[in-house]
């Protein structure tokens, strides 16, 4: 029975070194040859730490699982799936060596690899060009690994593609819900108390609304007071960074600060309890809005928010495929 293979993703900056050289290979050349780590995560998580004493937690349990991975996880027979940039292609091949240490290189960290097929993107459905398009150096292919398989024994495989590829759909949907929970993740990172009244008022001034900040702890819990125009109606607004649901009682303390004539807006990072959202239902001069509706509002206005709030929540425009029947 043949023996079960993985398969692994990788990306470069060297395209040539890769497919001319017939290895795959990885940096942190500060930390020297990984073979000389005792082969255990605890191991090279201190080697790294100590390496790199800035890093981040986050950051040194992902480079950490790269590393060890790269170094005693991949075996000889696993295969590889490289999208090389400066042709767009998909190559597809198998681990060929050990690892190997090349001291002085740019990539020191190496395997000898046998490549079997070179491959257009085209060749592959969207959703596992989405896979190896992973922002990691290293990663396991999983979700489309018998689509790769299928291409490595199939020279006639993009024939099987169907007419439209349903899985764009999909690919499409997950880079939008990863950018929402990273816009809101941020806000929830970075913007606390009187940080979010700032970015909430500067947010308003986005959709057109003339805005003033109330003084620190001040004018009886309004955060921010908005204006359409030169005239009323006036918006009293307030903001709420905290973790938990918002109650009914919270948004009842908005309501009386409220005078005849006034509108009232709060905005929340969480959400509202079912009681406190039947309160805004039955309150039509109160708008809630929460975590999630915000970050729509993020989206829909980013490019006319302030400097310091796109630096702080950094993304780029760009244009993803869908299915057609999301365009109709």
């Amino acid at each position: 029975m043949e023996q079960e293979r993985n398969m692994w993703g990788i990306h470069t900056g060297d395209d040539n070194l890769f497919l001319k050289g017939n290895v795959i290979a990885i940096g942190w050349e500060e930390l020297g040859n990984l073979s000389e780590i005792a082969p255990n995560w605890d191991a090279f998580r201190e080697k790294y730490a100590q390496t790199y004493p800035g890093a981040k937690k986050g950051a040194i349990g992902i480079s950490v699982g790269m590393l060890f991975r790269f170094a005693h996880e991949m075996k000889i027979g696993d295969y590889v799936v490289f999208p090389s940039k400066s042709d767009r292609m998909v190559n597809i091949g198998e681990i060929a060596g050990e690892f190997e240490y090349v001291q002085g290189a740019a990539y020191p960290q190496r395997r000898k690899v046998k490549w079997l097929k070179h491959l257009p993107r085209t060749a592959f459905s969207q959703g596992a060009l989405y896979e190896i398009g992973s922002a990691m150096t290293l990663f396991a292919v999983r979700n489309y690994s018998g689509e790769f398989l299928a291409a490595l024994k199939d020279k006639a495989f993009q024939k099987n593609l169907p007419e439209e590829d349903y899985s764009v759909g999909a690919t499409a949907e997950e880079i939008v819900e990863s950018t929402r929970d990273f816009i809101l993740k941020e806000l929830s990172r970075q913007l606390k108390g009187y940080d979010l009244e700032g970015f909430i008022a500067d947010l308003l001034q986005a959709m057109g609304y003339r805005t003033k900040l109330s003084p620190h702890g001040g004018d009886r819990g309004i955060d921010i007071t908005a204006y359409k125009d030169e005239l009323p109606p006036r918006i009293l607004v307030q903001v709420k960074s905290q973790d938990g649901d918002i109650r009914e009682e919270t948004i009842q303390s908005l309501k009386g600060a409220m005078r005849e004539g006034d509108y009232g807006l709060f905005v929340t990072l969480s959400n509202y309890t079912k009681n406190a959202q039947t309160y805004l239902d039955h309150t039509p001069i109160i708008r809630g809005i929460n975590g999630a509706e915000l970050v729509e509002l993020v989206l829909k206005y980013y490019d006319r928010l302030h400097e310091r709030y796109r630096k702080m929540i950094p993304l780029k425009m760009v244009y993803i495929p869908v299915t057609r029947d999301a365009q109709e």
